[in-house]
């Protein structure tokens, strides 16, 4: 491909509304165009990046036994009405209706309409376990879409479903799905790690998250470094309270004037305790009424933790406006002894504790001495806290990091979640009716090369990882001499007759123009075809990586580069 003839155009400015580097260096280097807030046109450079990073894709989900189809982007309401979905996915599922006010939407997801298309297919256990996916644009209508397309309204993804007869069918799947992602990751030479997750709309047992470590992150991964044991901050768990204290005799519950002390830093300098021995209180609202949590004072409430326990559909921290009324205390004074909440839980940190300090529900005021079970009933006890760097793992005790990271894929156990709604059964080996066991695996594609661009790039531009770079070599043609044009002609030839993925730059522009454009597009490598060097009978290649220039007879550096670039798929 010639770039005189290509469709590739640069930007030199960012973009003005762009947040994160990928979205900049997407749109500047001529991958992108915005057409609508978190909708944009896969320009030919980008797409070729997606089509590669598809290729891989198919190829994994074909060695793990996955079988594609194509399904409609537009779906029938009845069937999310059906799944109890239609209401309960939010304001992100855009709907619409046809010329017959039919209620239609744009998919989001395909869980409803695989689950229709299997129950009117497959009917006996001898049938199963068959595993489904595609690759198809989706839309979920985010209030803020932002960050390119990190988090876009309009996507491409691929999707998959299994469908079984038992749950250790699902988990022999469920493995090779995980292994399967953990390959094409390690084939976009992204630096990645799996990660215990919620299970969030989608509903199911169990799931994990494909995270793609960069510093740009929007979520927090918890890691060991010994054992492997990895979470979402949501999910992460530690040993760090498992170790009951030694026991302390109660002492009498008795008032504490605390004036002006709203926050837990506030009454711990005015008290001069550490916020380790206070209690804090965290008061919520939810589909299921006022709920009370409590948490040790250097700690912090989990609100996905908290949601899960519950089982509620929604949850968010109670209006100020709302507050005494409901709990019976004012803002940073209120706590359990005597609150009007529904639910008081509390987290495992606290429960081997004695003479909780707590709010008293009068302003100005807090409470020592307390102790449940006597000045107050006893909580719900539970995981209510989010874990911190340092803290032990919970599988070796080994201390815990924490790495920012970009979900890229998410693998869940669904169980029976839709198939019973939707009469998804087979016939058992006795004749019975069963509904089916599912797994459900996405994977974002254009979020994996946007990632791939937070992981890696620099000052001037992306630096591709050559698996998924739109093109692995460019060929740059200093001047326009004849047997400079002749040279980097016969230069590219031979690395497209090589196998390789090259673009010859033969653009009327300066040396500097075409050095800052390859470098914004990160090629992964370069070779540049001067007069000055064909002088001495030699060529310039470098790689993006370090951009270190090595020279050499044409024959030569053709054979380097196309050794680097083989060397380099991985």
């Amino acid at each position: 491909m010639r770039w005189s003839q290509y469709f590739l155009y640069t930007l030199r400015e960012d973009p003005a509304d762009a947040d994160v580097i990928s979205q900049k260096l997407m749109i500047r280097s001529g991958m992108l165009r915005k057409v609508a807030a978190g909708i944009y046109t896969y320009l030919p450079l980008g797409l070729r990046s997606l089509k590669k990073l598809e290729i891989i894709v198919r190829e994994e989900m074909n060695r793990a036994g996955a079988i594609e189809l194509l399904m409609p982007a537009i779906q029938p309401g009845e069937l999310w009405m059906e799944s109890g979905r239609w209401k309960l996915y939010g304001r992100e599922l855009l709907r619409i209706k046809d010329r017959h006010d039919r209620d239609f939407l744009f998919a989001p997801t395909a869980e409803e309409v695989i689950t229709d298309t299997v129950r009117d297919a497959i009917n006996s256990y001898r049938q199963l376990p068959i595993n489904l996916y595609q690759i198809q644009t989706k839309f979920r209508d985010e209030l803020r879409p932002r960050f390119g397309l990190m988090r876009g309204r309009e996507f491409t993804m691929k999707d998959s479903y299994s469908f079984h007869v038992s749950w250790e069918s699902l988990d022999e799947t469920y493995e090779k799905m995980r292994t399967a992602y953990s390959r094409v990751f390690t084939r976009c030479a992204l630096e990645h790690v799996p990660v215990e997750a919620d299970t969030g709309n989608i509903g199911g047992s169990a799931s994990h998250e494909f995270m793609v470590l960069a510093k740009s992150g929007e979520d927090a991964v918890v890691s060991c470094p010994n054992c492997k044991y990895g979470a979402n901050i949501e999910k992460a768990t530690s040993t760090f309270f498992s170790d009951e204290p030694e026991p302390a005799p109660m002492t009498e519950i008795a008032p504490l004037h605390t004036p002006g002390t709203q926050s837990i830093d506030d009454v711990g300098k005015f008290l001069g305790k550490p916020t380790s021995q206070l209690v804090k209180t965290l008061v919520f609202d939810s589909d299921q009424g006022c709920v009370m949590v409590l948490v040790r004072g250097d700690r912090e409430g989990n609100l996905i933790k908290i949601k899960n326990y519950l089982g509620a559909e929604w949850l968010e921290m109670l209006p100020d406006s709302r507050f005494e009324n409901e709990t019976g205390g004012p803002v940073g004074y209120c706590g359990p002894v005597g609150t009007k909440a529904k639910r008081v839980l509390a987290d495992v940190s606290l429960r081997a504790q004695k003479n909780w300090v707590i709010g008293g529900n009068k302003p100005d005021t807090h409470l020592g001495g307390a102790n449940p079970g006597r000045d107050f009933a006893e909580p719900e006890y539970g995981d209510f806290t989010t874990v911190f760097a340092g803290d032990p793992c919970p599988r070796c005790g080994t201390p815990l990091e924490i790495y920012r990271g970009i979900e890229v894929g998410h693998v869940f156990k669904l169980g029976t979640k839709y198939s019973e709604k939707m009469n998804c059964t087979y016939l058992d080996e006795g004749g019975q009716r069963q509904p089916m066991i599912m797994g459900c695996y996405g994977l974002g594609i254009g979020r994996t090369v946007a990632a791939a661009i937070e992981q890696s790039h620099d000052n001037d531009g992306i630096i591709w990882p050559m698996p998924i770079a739109p093109f692995e070599v460019v060929v740059t043609q200093i001047g326009r001499e004849d047997n400079v044009r002749a040279t980097a002609e016969d230069v590219y030839r031979k690395l497209i007759d090589a196998g390789i993925d090259a673009l010859l730059d033969d653009r009327d522009e300066r040396p500097g123009v075409k050095f800052k454009d390859a470098d914004l597009i990160g090629f992964p490598l370069r070779v540049a075809v001067g007069a000055k060097s064909l002088a001495n009978g030699q060529i310039e290649w470098s790689l993006r990586k370090d951009r270190a220039k090595q020279l050499g007879a044409s024959a030569d550096v053709i054979m380097r580069v196309a050794d680097e670039v083989r060397g380099r798929r991985v």
